[in-house]
């Protein structure tokens, strides 16, 4: 059965913060809270977790774009292709916050991890729970949103203590951050020569684009 935490958005504890890491470390799922929606979570180095995470929403990864959850923008030049300076600007302007910029993957991604396309989500949430989990972890977490069925009455999940009632024999452990919200971020692919919105979430597009 999953651990079932409190972590606050203000100055999160660090010892809980540390648990939250070394569970991570040992190739550990977590349900976590963001900026946005609770997210489904875990190393990006460790495949086996990637696999569960799949599993547990019924995914191909290959066919799937996943995110991953930066601290701050320092991680880009490690899993990303160059960047021009008008997507770095737009990216520095609306980071950390609802959205997610979808760039193109350089050898750092794990290959599982890659779509069809070889691209990559960033996202660098305004929260500060995960901010403090990557900050500890030293590298990005893998991501997805967590998806309720198409037949709950929401699509995402809210209420942490519903959460772990679902999942808790599916993931190792579940932060509960008091209740999500129930809109995703704002889905930006910065792979062409202009920028498209392929999903309009919590993100405003037009202060972004100002």
């Amino acid at each position: 059965m999953a651990e079932f935490i409190r972590l606050y958005e203000e100055n999160p504890d660090p010892r809980r913060i540390k648990q939250v890491v070394e569970v991570l470390r040992d190739g550990g799922v977590i349900i976590y809270p963001t900026d946005t929606v609770y997210g489904l979570g875990c190393d990006i180095n460790q495949s086996r977790a990637v696999e569960r995470i799949c599993r547990i929403k019924g995914i191909n990864p290959k066919k799937h774009n996943f995110s991953i959850v930066c601290s701050d923008l320092s991680h880009l030049a490690q899993y990303t292709r160059v960047i021009s300076k008008p997507i770095f600007k737009l990216m520095k302007k609306g980071l950390p916050g609802p959205f997610t910029f979808i760039l193109e993957a350089n050898s750092q991604v794990p290959k599982m991890l890659h779509s069809q396309k070889k691209t990559v989500g960033i996202r660098v949430p305004n929260h500060g729970v995960p901010q403090s989990i990557v900050d500890l972890l030293g590298h990005p977490i893998l991501s997805t949103s967590l998806l309720q069925e198409a037949d709950d009455p929401i699509e995402y999940s809210t209420d942490p203590e519903l959460i772990f009632e679902k999942y808790q024999h599916e993931v190792d452990l579940v932060i509960d951050g008091g209740y999500g919200g129930a809109t995703p971020s704002t889905v930006l692919d910065c792979t062409g020569e202009e920028v498209v919105c392929l999903r309009e979430g919590l993100g405003n597009l037009e202060d972004l684009m100002q």
